[in-house]
């Protein structure tokens, strides 16, 4: 492969699998096209040599074609967690389906799609509206023309992630962690791991074309289960307080009208009713050749280092005041 497009390769999972396509012994030398609508969003991709952060919105037609000339893959990591109805149907079936008439315009066939464990085949069984649209999205890109590859992954954790960070970071700041759905279940997967699997997908697509993977760790947990891990693992451990699914909704309604993303809306709520665990029918990261790396080895160390920033940070703010 002479040029790889990845759209959303300016966040956290693109992150990964730039640093680890430019290092793969066979696709290192392809260069990586990652477009973004502000630059200053992949700053951290410009020291890889191999990388092109392009201005540009793959929202417009024009931009996606220009994008799309040229390459021999495309990998697609676009996607929200929060928002309203139309914003969901705009990321994840609008883009789709545009991407896929177009990629068959041009010649693409090369298709590596990340969607999310406990989508269905049938977009009308989905709790919730991101469920449903990223159904409707794998159904989209499924036409004649594509060598398509879809990966399922369940929450995925690392370094920069806001899943953990984010949990660690409220239990810094508040005695207790109010918290519905606590019981609901989840199969937590490494970002490393994941980008792997981009990686061998696109450099072996005899193993790949055609197929879906469900991706997730060895480790399945409540998500209660989990905010007291990032507690314990932060050095903050807070009680967690179960709310029950009214009182959560009420919570969640009550965010969305804060400023910036909300920390937890009615439609992630509407999600967690589909358990985010693998369900055994669709091959995983071992089929891939890629062993699942445990919590317990990564998650520690950098929620660690977190804790010693942030008491550092105190202490100077303590010495300033004197």
């Amino acid at each position: 492969m002479k040029r790889i497009l990845i759209l959303g390769g300016s966040g956290f999972v693109g992150r990964s699998v730039c640093e680890q396509l430019a290092a793969h012994p066979a696709l290192g030398a392809a260069r990586i096209v990652v477009p973004t609508r502000r630059r200053a969003r992949a700053r951290h991709l410009l020291p890889l040599p191999q990388v092109d952060v392009i201005e540009a919105d793959v929202n417009q037609d024009r931009a996606l074609q220009r994008l799309l000339q040229g390459a021999d893959a495309v990998v697609n990591l676009v996607a929200i967690l929060h928002g309203r109805p139309d914003d969901f149907e705009h990321a994840h079936v609008d883009l789709c389906q545009r991407l896929a008439e177009e990629c068959v315009k041009v010649g693409v066939r090369r298709l590596v799609h990340v969607s999310a464990l406990g989508v269905s085949d049938d977009p009308t069984a989905a709790p919730s509206h991101y469920l449903r649209t990223k159904a409707e999205g794998e159904q989209a890109l499924r036409v004649n023309g594509l060598d398509l590859t879809v990966l399922r992954p369940s929450v995925i954790f690392g370094a920069h992630d806001r899943f953990f960070n984010l949990f660690a970071t409220l239990q810094r700041l508040f005695p207790v962690m109010p918290l519905a759905g606590g019981e609901s279940r989840f199969q937590p997967v490494w970002v490393e791991d994941v980008a792997a699997a981009i990686v061998r997908c696109l450099a072996d697509p005899a193993v790949s074309v055609g197929r879906t993977f469900e991706l997730g760790g060895p480790d399945v947990c409540t998500l209660a289960e989990l905010v007291k891990l990032a507690g314990r693992w932060s050095g903050h451990p807070r009680p967690v307080l179960p709310l029950p699914l009214a009182a959560g909704r009420l919570q969640a309604r009550a965010m969305a009208w804060l400023p910036g993303e909300p920390l937890m809306s009615t439609d992630n709520l509407d999600s967690m009713k589909v358990p985010n665990v693998l369900a055994g029918k669709l091959p995983g990261l071992p089929a891939l050749g890629i062993s699942p790396t445990s919590m317990s080895a990564v998650v520690p160390a950098y929620l660690g280092a977190r804790r010693n920033w942030a008491e550092q940070l105190d202490a100077w703010r303590a010495q300033a005041k004197r």
